[in-house]
């Protein structure tokens, strides 16, 4: 028996309040001048490849479908070359939303579950906060060890060059004063971070 997919969104389906909470971060104020138009789908290079167009993303924001939007890949696609916040009639800073939405995402866990833009942005992030810098080779091992580690395998004959060639670095790089770190991350509004959780 074949099994129909429900398309239609329900008022049911609605987070209230989530497009004001968006709104309340700092560049994304003018979502609701919105007008529809589709110019930011039309200038994103990337929309034949989004399940929603940008245009679509903007009205599910603004109509509070939360859950459609954390868990769509559209905000994970968005390249940020801000062609359609330059040609948006109503000045909306369509990328600085995407942003907004990535960082809700990952603050709430809801994307798309082994999609890997979403876990480098959540281990870079991490370890930037925890380290102050990034090792891309510890950064590659654990994005592929949570999205797909029998990326792993196949990429053997790569690690064996790097480690020939004294790339493969795999102790993990770290800045002085990591406290001073830490309580700059704190006073920017980073909740999650507290200065004694410098290591």
């Amino acid at each position: 028996m074949m099994q129909i997919k429900r398309t239609i969104k329900y008022e049911a389906d609605r987070v209230r309040g989530f497009s004001d909470e968006i709104m309340s971060v700092s560049g994304c104020e003018q979502l609701k001048s919105c007008i529809q138009c589709g110019t930011c789908s039309g200038t994103c290079p990337l929309s034949i490849y989004m399940d929603f167009s940008p245009r679509q993303v903007m009205a599910l924001v603004r109509a509070d479908f939360k859950n459609e939007v954390l868990s769509s890949k559209t905000v994970w696609l968005c390249a940020s070359c801000y062609a359609c916040t330059v040609e948006c009639p109503r000045q909306i800073r369509i990328t600085d939303i995407m942003y907004a939405l990535k960082q809700r995402a990952i603050k709430e866990g809801i994307y798309p579950k082994r999609f890997p833009i979403p876990i480098l942005a959540k281990e870079f992030s991490e370890m930037v906060r925890r380290k102050g810098r990034i090792t891309e080779t510890l950064l590659v091992m654990r994005l592929f060890l949570k999205a797909n580690w029998r990326a792993v395998l196949s990429s053997w004959r790569l690690g064996l060059g790097l480690i020939r060639t004294g790339r493969f670095v795999v102790r993990a790089e770290r800045i002085e004063r990591q406290a001073e770190l830490q309580k700059m991350l704190a006073a920017a509004g980073n909740n999650n971070v507290r200065p004694t959780e410098a290591a």
